[in-house]
């Protein structure tokens, strides 16, 4: 007779034990889970968006805006190498179409202009076979011109996206969403799938995940004149955005920020002294030392606080600023603090996120393929269990109940490790449940053999 030594059963029934606990959370509704297992941490099984309903949403990256962003990047870049000593002085850099533009001072000063912003464009030391970022030449109206190489563009195309899905998983993380999907999808889309969410929380979600959240800290040019601008188009290091705390009027902003998102420790939603609802920031020491630099340098003058190329404030700044923290105030609801907070936090995207497709799963039709997929799993065990104990009697029937026991463990391990359940997970399931009794069949066929052979 077959005999097991203790700590061997103690170990399988604790383990059936700690399984069927972690299973059980799945038979009750919140309120029974509340009422009769306070103690339990283990939640349910999440569902799928097959199973639950929700929304899916696929975004792309938009390859224009993100050309935009990086020329500005490169202007800001271009301005820093200037001014490194000895400084070149320029009479305007701006970019142009799809190139930055620097217009020298000197003539004499282009040799060495040249060879320092061909500099900028090198790969890292170590780097094989990689292109220079940039192509630098001389115009024939004597400018010096930047473009960027194919190559580069292309990299800056893979960077965004990979970028993109970690800013859209941490805003939809701070969003406080259950199991989102959130993967890759082709060479510049990302694919979002969020059980549960009605129509009307999925457009507050898409306005979440496709705001760009571009923060600057930038200087207003009070001398310069509103009619020698274009709206949002860079000129002489400066450009025109509307005010949004001025009913959109047009302010001159310097190109050069003083501070940008990057250099942000933390937003949240506040609200001022007026109980008018705003946005707390707080900043990286390096950051809040140059805010503190610059402020102190530029009292009584205003500084804005642009958004998305949008002025959301344009403050005086009355004394310097060397406390590392701020506050953002305009116009905003609770949930539109809430919600650029939410952004701020999760980091800029590198382009805008345009919205390809959108589509809401009905709860109903997650709920008539739960029904479908506990139907074919009854039927399917039920059918097994009784062909195992027809065919192997007693065997058949301890058969049926370690299977029964594998998939309270199975489901119990799942809702352990807070994985989601799809209606391709329910066919995976029979499918080890199949598995596992055939392996029984062949087991107790060699049983059957040896005793003929006595």
């Amino acid at each position: 007779m077959l005999r097991f030594p203790l700590w061997k059963v103690l170990l399988i029934l604790g383990t059936i034990l700690i399984g069927t606990l972690a299973c059980v959370p799945n038979l009750l509704n919140e309120q029974q889970r509340a009422q009769y297992i306070p103690w339990l941490p283990i939640k349910p099984l999440n569902l799928g968006l097959d199973l639950k309903g929700g929304a899916s949403i696929l975004l792309e990256v938009d390859p224009v805006e993100l050309r935009q962003n990086e020329l500005r990047n490169t202007n800001r870049s271009v301005g820093e190498k200037l001014r490194e000593t000895p400084l070149i002085p320029v009479v305007s850099r701006n970019p142009e179409g799809d190139a930055v533009v620097v217009r020298l001072r000197n003539a004499a000063d282009k040799p060495a202009a040249l060879e320092r912003l061909k500099t900028l464009g090198k790969p890292p030391v170590g780097a094989i076979g990689v292109a220079d970022y940039y192509v630098v030449s001389e115009r024939a109206d004597g400018a010096i011109e930047m473009r960027f190489s194919p190559a580069h563009f292309d990299k800056l195309q893979m960077d965004a996206l990979s970028s993109s899905i970690e800013a859209v998983r941490r805003r939809a993380d701070n969003s406080g969403l259950v199991e989102p999907n959130i993967q890759k999808q082709g060479d510049s889309r990302i694919l979002v799938e969020v059980p549960g969410l009605n129509p009307e929380e999925m457009e507050t979600l898409i306005d979440t995940l496709t705001q760009t959240g571009v923060l600057t800290f930038n200087m207003v040019d009070p001398a310069a004149n509103i009619a020698d601008f274009t709206p949002t188009v860079p000129r002489n290091n400066r450009v025109a955005l509307p005010d949004d705390s001025m009913n959109g009027a047009i302010e001159v902003v310097f190109l050069d920020s003083i501070i940008q998102g990057s250099d942000l420790s933390g937003a949240r939603q506040d609200f001022d002294e007026t109980g008018q609802a705003s946005i707390s920031f707080s900043l990286h020491p390096a950051g809040a030392k140059r805010f503190g630099d610059e402020t102190r340098k530029n009292v009584g003058q205003r500084f804005a606080i642009v958004l998305d190329n949008r002025i959301v404030s344009a403050p005086v700044i009355q004394s310097p600023i060397t406390g590392g923290s701020g506050r953002i105030t305009g116009s905003f609801s609770i949930e539109e603090a809430e919600q650029m907070a939410v952004v701020l936090r999760s980091g800029a995207l590198p382009a805008k996120l345009k919205v390809a497709e959108r589509r809401v799963v009905d709860a109903s039709l997650g709920a008539d393929s739960i029904r479908a997929g506990v139907t074919a799993s009854i039927v399917g065990v039920g059918m097994v269990s009784l062909f195992m104990i027809a065919a192997y009697g007693l065997l058949g029937f301890f058969s049926v109940i370690a299977l029964i026991l594998n998939m309270v463990l199975l489901i119990g391990i799942l809702s352990f490790f807070g994985a989601t359940l799809t209606l391709p997970g329910i066919a995976g399931i029979l499918l080890t449940m199949g598995m596992a009794v055939d392996y029984n069949v062949l087991i107790f066929e060699r049983i059957r053999e040896e005793k003929r052979a006595g």
